[in-house]
């Protein structure tokens, strides 16, 4: 697994290492059961505060999308299986979308409303 975070970007960090792990999930590189890196060791090898690798893990938890449990660390659930079900349909649907000269940006605000709408 490999964490990537661009701190020039205007996402929050918090934000860019949730969402680099949702990927490695829809991508089957994160599987039910594999266990994350210790934030601390998130957080030193990114070269950010314990804190904000805390936060993405608790949003992800928040999401079902990981168990954190005392002394077991952060572990992926069951709720990634069907991340990596929808991988190939997205990847076809961002492909469509470049096809048609669509930018991410626009795709994304689409996805969100048809979603918002059903």
């Amino acid at each position: 697994m490999l964490l990537r975070v661009d701190p020039t970007s205007e996402e929050p960090l918090f934000a860019q290492v949730a969402a680099s792990v949702r990927a490695d999930a829809a991508a089957g590189r994160l599987l039910p059961g594999d266990r994350l890196p210790s934030a601390r060791d998130v957080a030193d090898a990114l070269g950010v505060n314990l804190h904000t690798v805390l936060h993405a893990y608790q949003d992800l938890r928040d999401e079902g999308l990981v168990d954190m449990r005392r002394g077991r660390g952060a572990v992926v659930t069951a709720a990634a299986a069907p991340l990596a079900q929808l991988h190939d349909d997205i990847a076809a649907l961002v492909d469509r979308a470049r096809a048609l000269g669509l930018s991410t940006d626009t795709l994304a605000s689409l996805v969100k409303e048809i979603a918002r709408d059903r």
